[in-house]
């Protein structure tokens, strides 16, 4: 089994920064895909950033030029660095992985996810 774990949620101010780390642990042929979702209440949760195994990277529209995604592979960790917060980055985000489990078996797998809060 695979456990993602997510750190660095917490309360700040409009306009400030924030860095999210997130650490996959458990039995893993290959980690392939990381990401982070995030989540507002009442609303459906959403792709925030995405990055291959390769590095290749893809931002939501909403997130681009503020936020920057990046991962460790030897340490099969991957990071959200966020600035220029605004009150509509709120919510809970959460980490997930595209994962092989083994040589013939891919799933995806999700954090508990971390809140991320911004105050106006």
């Amino acid at each position: 089994q695979v456990q993602l774990v997510e750190s660095g949620g917490e309360l700040v101010q409009a306009g400030g920064s924030l860095k999210l780390s997130c650490t996959a642990s458990g039995t893993m042929y290959r980690i392939n895909r990381m990401g982070w979702y995030r989540q507002a209440p009442g609303e459906q949760r959403s792709m925030v950033a995405e990055i291959s195994i390769r590095k290749t990277i893809t931002y939501a529209d909403s997130v681009k030029g503020r936020f920057a995604i990046s991962r460790d592979n030897a340490k099969n960790m991957v990071y959200l660095q966020m600035n220029n917060l605004k009150p509509e980055d709120t919510a809970v985000y959460y980490c997930t992985a595209d994962v092989s489990v083994d040589y013939w078996e891919r799933r995806d797998f999700w954090g508990q996810g971390t809140q991320v809060t911004v105050s106006s």
